[in-house]
């Protein structure tokens, strides 16, 4: 099971995955010192003035990343049934794109409505590792199927 490359490439995507529950995914300034941030709950504002401030909740944003590592760990435990396995980790990167996608849409929409600034910062790439990893690991489960398929034919 953990013997073969996909595997690992499951295991990383659920521990990179796993860093998005806690802490802010994406970081942004504007103009008057005030951080805006989108976090596991939303998108938060903190002022210094005012303190902390909820502009908008991202339930789908929280659903997704909750479900990565889950779906990623389940995947790694049907490695006797490639083909569920090869459909499971379709669904993976179906919702690493949907994480990507609302990300910039949300970045989108703090740049234009808050004049806001991002701050590089490291969780920033994260997902499009996991997106990465998604993909090595769905392309390792198709060679192991074509690679038994193959074997399957010569007895």
């Amino acid at each position: 099971m953990i013997q073969r490359i996909q595997s690992l490439y499951l295991l990383l995507t659920t521990l990179l995955s796993l860093l998005f529950l806690n802490g802010s995914i994406l970081n942004f300034i504007n103009n008057s010192g005030s951080a805006i941030r989108i976090t596991f709950t939303g998108i938060v504002k903190s002022s210094e003035g005012q303190g902390i401030e909820v502009i908008n909740n991202l339930l789908p944003l929280s659903v997704i990343i909750v479900i990565i590592p889950v779906l990623s760990l389940i995947t790694i435990f049907f490695f006797k049934n490639r083909n569920v396995q090869v459909w499971l980790s379709g669904i993976l990167i179906t919702l690493v794109a949907g994480i990507i996608l609302i990300s910039i849409y949300c970045s989108y929409l703090i740049i234009t409505q808050y004049n806001g600034e991002i701050v590089p910062g490291i969780k920033m790439a994260l997902p499009l590792l996991l997106l990465i990893l998604s993909i090595l690991a769905f392309r390792g489960i198709r060679k192991d199927d074509r690679l038994v398929k193959s074997y399957d034919r010569l007895r």
